[in-house]
């Protein structure tokens, strides 16, 4: 009778989201609310498992989600992203021109979050299409390619700093794996799969012939080996960090204390937004109040995102405190399959219901969960075989399917044949690259 409760808990949530629109922070909470009367705690208890529930996930993740917003901003605002991205094109020269902007979505995707990116980065697509005239899904799709798959298994985006923090995770390990498992699918989605597309064209190039992309006078462009320094410095700090330990040993506390400190993600962060305020805003000519307006408003770009992390804690914590997730753990434990590719399962389906990568990704680890802390499944690999799932099934109830075909002017066909398909090569390589580190670590 509980397991069916739970289905249909999770069922009343995606019709929410699908079929009566409601916001996904709503929804969580309504359904939180109905979850739990219905599996018997007492309404006096349960408004304090809501706020237990949203206490529990923000509290280790709100900084780093903000932060990151932050440092994506200024890297777009000081036209360092779109440096970058030249550069890349430069250095690759005509010939590998897909591995190039593969490369841009990649370096350019890990401080910025996906919408922004890829708002950015089309305009320079068709630019490159018109330039050396060749198709622009062709050549368009490997960044794309490397922007979903940075949001979906690289910190800092939401998605894996809130499985992070839900799973106990460690952000470190989690960034190495999720790096070495984003290169095999974004080049198998990518510049592989690009080939197929040759055939494929876009029909609103007009759009973008007529766009006025001179950059402001009145602040200079940052340097590419600034710009560059600034996207990568979390990840570099972060994989350092976690490394060290394993490249000294050392018997002073005192010393311990402060690389473990300086290697916290928080800590990465603010040293991050530090670097990035003075290197792409003082140091350019931009004063402390206009740096800050645009910190103001990354913030509010992901106050939503914010709500809907707090609304799975919620669902996270009815689940806790109702006694479910212990029995969830007993059935899941005893299905013949691997917890990873359980993992992946339900997030893809949740994610082929709702839409969202995000929503999909963190229902899943509410059901997930006692898995991880039942010691059944390593929590790292966990995070990326959800990343993994909240990819697939890109279909029309997903925002993102329809921004890349409305840019692109394709047909709802010729966008399931791209992109839809693109997305699910990103989340079945990412699938069998995590079985794989399974194998290799265990």
């Amino acid at each position: 009778m509980i397991i069916i409760l739970i289905v249909i808990s999770i069922c009343l949530l995606i019709l929410c989201i699908t079929y009566f629109k409601i916001n996904a922070f709503l929804a969580f909470l309504v359904v939180s609310l109905l979850s739990g009367l219905c599996l018997g705690i007492p309404p006096a208890q349960l408004v304090g498992t809501v706020e237990k529930g949203v206490a529990g996930v923000m509290g280790s993740l709100t900084l780093i989600i903000v932060l990151g917003a932050m440092l994506g901003k200024i890297v777009a605002e000081s036209g360092a992203a779109e440096i970058i991205a030249e550069q890349m094109v430069r250095l690759m020269g005509e010939k590998y021109l897909q591995w190039g902007l593969m490369l841009t979505g990649f370096i350019v995707g890990i401080p910025l979050f996906y919408g922004i990116g890829f708002v950015l980065l089309v305009p320079l697509i068709f630019s490159i299409s018109y330039r050396y005239k060749l198709p622009t899904v062709y050549i368009g799709l490997p960044m794309l390619a490397a922007l979903s798959v940075t949001h979906g298994f690289i910190p800092p985006h939401p998605s894996p700093v809130a499985l992070v923090a839900l799973f106990h995770a460690d952000m470190g390990l989690t960034l190495i794996y999720g790096l070495l498992i984003a290169i095999p699918a974004i080049i198998l989605g990518g510049p592989i799969f690009g080939r197929s597309l040759k055939n494929i064209r876009a029909s609103q190039e007009s759009i973008f012939r007529e766009k006025d992309r001179s950059e402001s006078a009145q602040y200079p462009r940052p340097t590419v080996g600034v710009s560059l320094a600034v996207a990568l410095l979390p990840v570099l700090l972060i994989v350092l960090f976690t490394l060290l330990p394993y490249c000294y040993h050392t018997t002073n506390i005192a010393l311990q204390e402060g690389v473990k400190f300086i290697g916290n993600p928080t800590v990465v962060m603010v040293i991050a937004v530090g670097v990035a305020t003075y290197l792409l805003g003082l140091k350019l000519g931009r004063s402390m109040t206009n740096v800050m307006t645009i910190y103001e408003s990354a913030v509010k770009d992901i106050a939503m995102i914010l709500l809907i992390i707090a609304g799975s804690g919620i669902f996270k914590q009815v689940m806790e405190d109702s006694g479910v997730s212990l029995l969830l753990a007993n059935t899941l434990q005893q299905l013949p399959i691997s917890p990873l590719l359980l993992a992946w399962l339900i997030t893809a389906v949740i994610r082929g219901c709702v839409g969202s990568a995000t929503v999909a990704a963190l229902t899943a680890a509410g059901v997930l969960l006692p898995i991880v802390t039942g010691g059944k499944a390593d929590p790292n690999l966990m995070v990326l075989a959800i990343g993994a799932g909240s990819l697939m099934f890109s279909h029309v109830n997903d925002a993102g399917f329809w921004l890349f075909k409305e840019y692109f002017g394709l047909s709802v066909k010729d966008t399931l044949f791209s992109w839809s398909i693109m997305e699910a090569i990103v989340s079945i390589v990412g699938l069998l690259a995590v079985l794989l580190l399974q194998l290799i670590l265990y």
